[in-house]
């Protein structure tokens, strides 16, 4: 009983395996040339010039970002060196 109800067994598991690895024919496209570009594109003076400043000034503004977190970190520092004191303080009474 047992070896029959394991064959059994082992013949669906088979059969289920073998219908999971029937794919579903993919019918893809074939690829189309591109278009071939006769004249090579030149940037405008005008967009790299305007490209040029919004560069500079995301540099200045990240020059700041700098300075601000810079003072922050002293600050913090500061902050710290305060508290250990503070600990030491604490721990002499």
């Amino acid at each position: 009983m047992r070896i029959s109800a394991l064959c059994l067994l082992t013949l669906v598991v088979a059969a289920g395996a073998l219908w999971a690895q029937s794919p579903i024919p993919v019918v893809v496209p074939a690829m189309t040339p591109a278009a071939a570009s006769t004249a090579p594109a030149t940037p405008d003076d005008v967009s790299l010039q305007a490209v040029v400043k919004q560069l500079q000034e995301m540099k200045t503004a990240n020059e700041e970002t700098l300075r601000k977190q810079e003072a922050t970190l002293q600050l913090l520092d500061e902050v710290e060196k305060a508290a250990n004191e503070i600990k030491i303080y604490t721990k002499r009474s």
